[in-house]
């Protein structure tokens, strides 16, 4: 008989990712993680790409934590539908956008701007779904 491996949650998944992360931006992936959990209750975390990342539907949002002197988060598009925000988002990719943090102030001044951002990606997610 098979032995089933015990399923770890993504949120647990990530928890014991973060318990063991040696990172200068330790404090600001926290941060960041906690905003965009509790953004919008629709999110979920796990482990992919090497980094936590955020996903509902679809893949949303992934820590980029190899560039240096900031913390990045590339945010995912499709279908050619993108939500502009200059006083967050940088970059002009087709199918991306990334987000920079300089650190715990920096986050607390685009903490709000982040979660209007969320909530609209997700709103823009469930109207490209329902057509």
């Amino acid at each position: 008989m098979a032995i089933k491996k015990n399923q770890v949650s993504g949120e647990d998944q990530v928890d014991e990712y973060m318990a063991i992360l040696d990172h200068p931006y330790k404090a600001e992936i926290e941060k960041l993680r906690s905003i965009i959990i509790n953004a919008n209750s629709k999110l979920a975390e796990r482990i992919k790409w090497n980094a936590p990342s955020f996903y509902y539907v679809k893949d949303f949002a992934a820590f980029n934590l190899r560039a240096k002197g900031f913390i990045q988060i590339i945010f995912i598009f499709y279908d050619g539908n993108m939500i502009e925000d200059s006083t967050l988002l940088q970059g002009n990719w087709k199918d991306r956008r990334e987000a920079r943090f300089y650190g715990l102030e920096n986050i607390e001044t685009k903490k709000t701007v982040l979660e209007q951002f969320i909530n609209n990606w997700i709103a823009l997610t469930e109207q490209t779904n329902n057509n």
